[in-house]
């Protein structure tokens, strides 16, 4: 069983970068598609970002296509989100989730993920 920590998050002006980092201190997570999601106060949880074993396919959302990468080093377990050109809006709890399903395209329903962290703050000032 994979047990996920998430880091990195933090306060940054907007046009900053902030790199997010999810551990898995568990079980390897061979096999597993990695997502990020968040949450902002009073809206429901957002698909931001996928990858799937070994790196092989990623889907983003379209509001940080181009300005969000998400990676992973299964040799250390860890994923990551590197977030460049932040905006107040993306202000929220980021969390880190992990998917058992065998598949090469990643979900973006957050009930397909069977593991979650405890998220990180990220909060962009205007």
């Amino acid at each position: 069983q994979v047990q996920l920590a998430e880091s990195g998050g933090g306060l940054v002006q907007a046009g900053g970068s902030l790199r997010l980092s999810c551990v898995n201190s568990g079980s390897s997570f061979y096999g597993y598609v990695m997502g990020w999601f968040r949450q902002a106060p009073g809206q429901r949880r957002e698909f931001i970002a996928a990858i799937t074993w070994a790196a092989r396919n990623t889907r983003y959302a379209d509001s940080v296509k181009g300005r969000f990468t998400i990676s992973r080093d299964d040799g250390e377990n860890t994923v990551y989100l590197q977030m460049n050109s932040l905006k107040p809006e993306d202000t929220a709890l980021y969390y880190c989730a992990a998917d058992r399903t065998l598949t090469a395209v990643p979900s973006i329903r957050a009930s397909t993920y069977d593991a979650w962290g405890q998220g990180t703050q990220v909060t962009v000032s205007a």
